[in-house]
């Protein structure tokens, strides 16, 4: 029988310990019962036993958590089980980062996907980012919206959205126009709230630096020195898309987001998000990228459950097929 081997770690007196332990050791007791490595934690300082392998994997882990905590993140279990299964999810080298001045906290890619998807937003004037929902596709949006207006790279921010939803029409709504919107609009004003303080974001809105409004109100105009965000972009009509898509001015750049899986349009109508994939695949300028299931970041559950229904509604399909023949 191998002897086990053991490896002393000394963390940078920086680390938050408390953090990186987790209350009562939770995040290390993890660590060691998916990795099967035995851990000693005495302050800054860490004793891993086991085998070669296993060392080597806690040690690379510790190594993640770290930087994740040196940028401001929060270590969740889900920060924890990312760190643990490796490269492909996890963005471990030279990780964008969003700079926002007055930022509540640090804003960067949390893993590889986002990292590139990033990297497109920077390199093309109008990239749609499509995938399911938690893989932050919106939200990084937004950031890099938001720094782009405080590093005085565009005059304004647009963030809009259709106002669509299963079963509901907005004149059977109650309230005026604005009442009526608000609550499709709200992830967006959430995610803004997020990201800067209230009272900054407020008076960014009321002098129009920030503009939040249906996609209906984007008809006729010209998005000139702005970025604009289309957000839930697959419960657009292919007439819609094109109407957003050339209200583009001098100086605009443009994000689409969306989840094809997930269409409230009336049956029959076909959605732009679908269509501009083929419209626009072979135009310079325009970048796609594509999030998968494996790069949900939300509860651990979100990951599995978005995979279900993908099997399932695959299954579906086949079941159709064998019923046609």
């Amino acid at each position: 029988m191998k002897r086990p081997h053991s490896l002393k770690l000394t963390l940078d007196e920086a680390i938050d310990t408390a953090a990186l332990y987790g209350v009562y050791d939770d995040h290390l007791r993890r660590i060691e019962a998916v990795i099967g490595v035995q851990i000693v934690a005495r302050g800054h300082h860490l004793t891993l036993t086991g085998t070669a392998e296993q060392i080597r994997r806690a040690e690379t882990v510790f190594s993640r958590l770290c930087t994740r905590l040196r940028r401001g993140d929060h270590l969740t279990p889900d920060a924890i089980a990312q760190a643990m299964q490796g490269g492909n999810r996890e963005a471990e080298a030279a990780v964008p980062l969003i700079p926002i001045a007055g930022s509540r906290r640090a804003i960067t890619a949390k893993t590889a996907a986002q990292a590139e998807y990033i990297e497109q937003i920077r390199k093309h004037d109008v990239v749609v980012g499509i995938g399911p929902a938690g893989t932050g596709k919106t939200y990084l949006a937004m950031a890099m919206a938001v720094s782009a207006f405080l590093r005085r790279e565009v005059g304004r921010v647009v963030l809009t959205r259709p106002a669509v939803e299963a079963g509901e029409r907005l004149g059977f709504l109650p309230g005026d126009l604005a009442e009526k919107v608000n609550p499709y609009l709200r992830p967006l004003y959430d995610a803004l709230y997020d990201m800067i303080e209230p009272e900054r974001a407020r008076q960014m809105i009321e002098r129009g630096e920030v503009e939040i409004a249906p996609l209906a109100f984007m008809r006729g105009r010209t998005m000139n020195d702005a970025f604009v965000i289309l957000d839930e972009a697959q419960n657009t009509t292919p007439e819609q898309m094109k109407m957003f898509l050339t209200r583009l001015g001098p100086n605009a750049r443009a994000v689409i987001t969306g989840d094809v899986t997930q269409i409230d349009l009336p049956e029959g109508r076909a959605s732009g998000l679908v269509e501009i994939q083929a419209v626009l695949k072979s135009v310079a300028g325009v970048g796609f990228f594509y999030f998968t299931e494996r790069d949900v970041i939300r509860h651990p559950l979100v990951q599995e459950i978005v995979k279900a229904y993908a099997s399932h509604a695959d299954r579906a399909q086949k079941s159709v097929l064998r019923k046609a023949k």
